[in-house]
């Protein structure tokens, strides 16, 4: 084959990745979907317009060691500490218990063990790149089951580097205390490994950044970066590892030097290139005339695999959270099969743990799963109220009084309810003491609720999405409802049913963006503070007063 030959291949499969990556957004789908259809219908069991298809699954699989690169840099253990124990606690538990129950299921369908395991990692990664992206554009990314989504999903990146010794490990053969052996051993290499690079990005790297030729120079820090990113998967693939453990080592140890933004944005584009490579490479390996044979065992396949990864992230943030409807909403969300399974299954077919019909089969499964992930999320928090109205509450329904409540439910009137204690809500709440008012504040985060003590105000733990909390909390007595939670279904939620319960109650609620201002006066609002707007005009007042004496 001909340089010039890949080259064409590779400009046909980005021009269809491209076109039907298009389609999708105008769609509302994600570009991901796009991407895989493209491989799928130019690869050799489709199209077969693709005679150099390995070459350039050889090339994509650069794009998985930038894209395991620049989610290391997006990391930080100040960004886990701020998303809670739902990372740690919530992700290791869903990754595990996912794990175990998938693996069990193989074991009962005559999987050998080392088999099942390698499934059972498979199916236990949910997709960051399709969740997040979807979560952000319909603005509930701030949301709470977007916050435990969120949270789950940062540990399952990191969980994609020991899945992968583990399934690397697996594909060595062998007896049970062989792969036992295989996997310490990777493990002393991948410490060994990390130390290395710890002492090479965290003192070598930055003085080489910081040179007066990198200052001058927009090229060198780019190079840098991509001489790092991939040199660091070179060097984990000549030791035996998965090349994705050095890239995300790598920007991981990197995301706490002051360069991470700017590497971030350097590599960006390139990220882009081999991601979209690594996508339409993988939706090459499918065989559409399998996927018709046997739709009806790939629809049983899926069903079973989202329905039960619903169930289990469901009880686990269930253990975190104090409302069924967020954790059903965040179980929803990550029903599917993430994009790192792909790299899981990328692992075992080298290692040759699976081939054939269950190979087509995982793939199958996880670009449906992945393109039915818009339409959950859109119905997640629909489908979550209706399943809270059905099922009891975890333990009490009522909301708990935090440590500075001196007031029980029965004696509140004449109040002004609060939700939410952010930023927003505390300069509210203190606004409103100046007045002489009597203020209640309602948040469901207990950590958020604990910090009120500062300044005094009457606090209880509380979802004011449910009506036995507002009944609770007196509602038909309360002056006004103030609505300051920044998730816009959330806010919607609260004003029906302030509404529903209590008519005449005056409702304010913050709308964070202008398009969500007419829904919430539908939704019965008397009054919705526009943030976009009120900046808007805060912006002109602050022109205004500087060039009154130009």
């Amino acid at each position: 084959m001909s340089f010039w030959t890949i080259v064409l291949d590779i400009l046909i499969l980005l021009f269809a990745a491209m076109v039907l990556g298009g389609i999708c957004v105008r769609l509302r789908q994600n570009p991901i979907i796009g991407y895989l259809l493209a491989g799928m219908f130019l690869g050799p069991n489709a199209l077969d317009l693709l005679p150099n298809y390995e070459a350039i699954t050889a090339i994509a699989e650069l794009g998985v060691a930038l894209l395991l690169f620049v989610i290391g840099l997006e990391f930080s253990w100040r960004r886990l500490r701020s998303i809670g124990v739902i990372a740690l606690g919530g992700g290791t538990l869903q990754v595990l218990v996912t794990a175990v129950l998938s693996a069990g299921v193989c074991r009962l369908l005559g999987f050998d063990l080392r088999l099942a395991l390698t499934v059972g990692a498979i199916v236990a990664l949910s997709s960051t790149a399709v969740v997040l992206r979807l979560l952000i554009n319909r603005v509930e990314i701030d949301s709470i089951h977007g916050r435990n989504a969120l949270g789950i999903l940062l540990f399952q990146d990191i969980a994609v580097v020991p899945l992968v010794l583990l399934v690397t490990a697996l594909g060595g053969g062998g007896s049970i205390g062989q792969i036992v052996w295989d996997m310490g051993r990777a493990v002393v290499v991948a410490a060994l490994l990390v130390g290395t690079l710890y002492i090479l990005l965290n003192y070598i790297v930055p003085l080489l950044l910081r040179t007066k030729e990198a200052a001058r120079s927009r090229e060198l820090p780019v190079l840098l970066a991509m001489v790092t990113a991939v040199g660091t998967g070179w060097v984990s693939h000549e030791l035996g590892l998965s090349p994705v453990l050095g890239a995300f080592v790598a920007g991981m140890l990197l995301a706490e030097s002051p360069f991470a933004t700017q590497i971030r944005a350097d590599v960006t584009p390139l990220r882009i290139l081999f991601v979209t490579l690594f996508f339409s490479s993988i939706g090459a390996m499918s065989n559409p005339a399998w996927i018709l044979e046997h739709w009806v065992l790939i629809v049983a396949v899926v069903a079973a695999i989202m329905i039960g990864k619903a169930i289990v992230v469901t009880a686990v943030t269930l253990l975190f959270s104090t409302s069924l409807n967020h954790a059903v909403a965040t179980g929803i969300c990550l029903a599917q099969i993430g994009e790192f399974s792909f790299v899981l299954t990328e692992v075992a077919k080298e290692g040759q743990l699976i081939s054939g019909d269950l190979f087509e089969l995982i793939i199958a499964a996880t670009i449906v799963t992945l393109f039915l992930t818009p339409y959950l999320i859109a119905v997640a928090p629909h489908a979550a109220t209706a399943v809270g109205r059905l099922l009891p509450q975890r333990s009490s329904k009522l909301p708990r009084r935090a440590e500075t409540s001196v007031l029980s439910g029965d004696k509140l009137r004449d109040h002004i309810l609060i939700v939410g204690f952010g930023p927003a809500g505390k300069h509210a709440a203190e606004e409103l003491m100046k007045g002489q008012k009597s203020i209640i504040v309602v948040e469901l985060n207990p950590k958020t609720a604990a910090d009120t003590h500062k300044y005094g105000f009457q606090t209880y733990i509380g979802d004011a999405t449910r009506t036995e909390v507002l009944e609770h909390l007196q509602l038909e007595k309360a002056m006004a409802v103030v609505i300051t939670v920044p998730d816009p279904s959330t806010v919607r939620q609260i004003i029906g049913q302030v509404h529903a319960l209590s008519p005449d109650t005056i409702i304010v609620a913050r709308a964070r963006y202008h398009m969500y201002s007419s829904d919430f006066l539908r939704a019965g609002a008397h009054a919705v503070v526009d943030e976009e707007e009120e900046v808007g005009l805060l912006i002109a007042a602050e022109v205004q007063k500087r060039i009154v004496d130009y």
